[in-house]
């Protein structure tokens, strides 16, 4: 289980000392405003819009020698050919990224660390998981070293660490870093979405290492929190606690929670239809 768009922001791309800034032949594209356009797409489940949406845009940075914005837009393409199962494209973008990174003198800063996230993060999902670590280990060195650093980011970094761990076997480096990431989200507003997300993450990391019948009763307690938590009466109802609901409601399937799984599906299709 993955978090997702909302931990990325526009000041996560932006950095000061950028290598294109005053050059007179470039022009920016608005960055702040296409976020919020995917936020919109995101919040009706348009991804053919969404994909339109980015790829439109994308040119327009081509075309303007917008370096950042080209940037932004190809983490968001990473994301969006992650969610969408496409690889090929998938690689494309981590590649194009990450050359990105190096051309505009980027490396050791935030949005070299969103970079890396994002690319391990999809490489996890694609069963890259040797080349999605390093890339983790890149982004957790930039984020601890960074005062700049978004709680939610970092959190968002364990998160996705930990499952590439457990990918590899790693349990032990796994669940530590599955504490690191519940931890940083206790200290973010909404952040109980994210911690239900690490609950269900360790439930199916605790299935994978000992078989279900040896972690039964952990796997059960881990799914009660994590519907309590999803069930926190402040947590707005938007689309991103709608995604939350429908990308966590097969987990609760999946153990047999079927009224708990039928009841996030509902609510997300309620938020759903009224954007």
């Amino acid at each position: 289980m993955n978090s997702d768009h909302a931990f990325l922001k526009p000041e996560d791309y932006l950095e000061p000392d950028c290598a294109v800034c005053g050059d007179p032949a470039v022009r920016m594209i608005p960055q702040k405003r296409i976020i919020e356009k995917m936020d919109e797409y995101m919040s009706r489940r348009d991804y053919a819009g969404a994909e339109r949406h980015l790829l439109y845009w994308l040119e327009e940075a081509l075309q303007n020698r917008d370096q950042r914005g080209e940037l932004m837009l190809r983490n968001e393409l990473i994301g969006h050919y992650r969610k969408t199962a496409r690889e090929d494209k998938a690689l494309e973008n981590i590649d194009r990224a990450l050359e990105l990174i190096k051309e505009l003198g980027f490396e050791g800063t935030v949005s070299a660390g969103t970079t890396y996230t994002n690319s391990a993060t999809a490489l996890n999902a694609f069963g890259k998981n040797e080349r999605s670590l390093q890339l983790f280990e890149k982004a957790a060195e930039i984020y601890g070293s960074s005062d700049m650093t978004d709680p939610s980011l970092e959190g968002g970094l364990y998160n996705n660490m930990a499952l590439t761990c457990a990918s590899l076997g790693l349990y032990e480096r796994a669940y530590a870093l599955f504490a690191k990431a519940s931890d940083v989200m206790k200290t973010v507003l909404y952040g109980e979405a994210e911690q239900a997300i690490t609950c269900l993450n360790i439930a199916e990391t605790k299935e994978k290492e000992l078989g279900m019948e040896n972690a039964e009763n952990e796997i059960y307690g881990l799914l009660d929190m994590a519907y309590e938590l999803l069930d926190t009466p402040s947590l707005p109802r938007d689309g991103y606690y709608a995604f939350v609901c429908e990308k966590c409601a097969p987990s609760f399937s999946y153990y047999g929670y079927f009224a708990a799984a039928e009841e996030l599906t509902k609510r997300a299709e309620e938020i759903y239809e009224r954007a």
